[in-house]
């Protein structure tokens, strides 16, 4: 059963009960991944193995995305700036237990690629917020795969 989220903005990735930080430089130059995360939502299957389905709404403000299990999230984005940020916040989903959930992508350069940061910031009840704690490995390993398959993924496109 989908319910609706607290509405939070971009200021609740400093400040959530649950804070998990991700980090990983990858060859890819910062507009590449960039464009990955922000303009080929549809892509993301593609890359990342745990979204089974994903699309853009509202002219690109918003996004439906569903993950392998079931899972499903409405969201809205809060923060694109090109090569730099993309954010956005779960507004409904058929997740027990989350009251607010926003997912942070920052881009920085780094040499000729980009240091990737994903942060991953919710709030909910007790339960979930332990369950959320215990599952930081596991998000981890999703987020270096992922991350590593964007790279490779996006390889071919920025190549000398």
């Amino acid at each position: 059963m989908a319910h609706r989220l607290r509405p939070v903005g971009l200021d609740f990735v400093g400040t959530a009960p649950v804070r998990l930080v991700f980090a990983r430089v990858v060859t890819s130059p910062p507009g590449a991944v960039y464009g990955a995360l922000a303009e080929d939502v549809t892509g993301w299957p593609q890359w990342f193995p745990a979204v089974s389905a994903a699309r853009s709404t509202d002219d690109g403000s918003g996004r439906q995305i569903r993950l392998k299990g079931g899972t499903r999230f409405e969201e809205t984005v809060v923060a694109a700036e090109p090569a730099k940020v993309y954010a956005y916040r779960v507004d409904v989903t058929n997740a027990p237990g989350v009251r607010a959930l926003v997912e942070e992508w920052r881009l920085a350069p780094d040499g000729s690629g980009t240091r990737v940061q994903w942060t991953w910031a919710a709030d909910g009840t007790a339960a979930f917020r332990l369950g959320m704690k215990a599952a930081r490995p596991g998000l981890g390993r999703a987020f270096r795969d992922a991350v590593t398959r964007l790279d490779r993924r996006l390889g071919s496109t920025h190549a000398p």
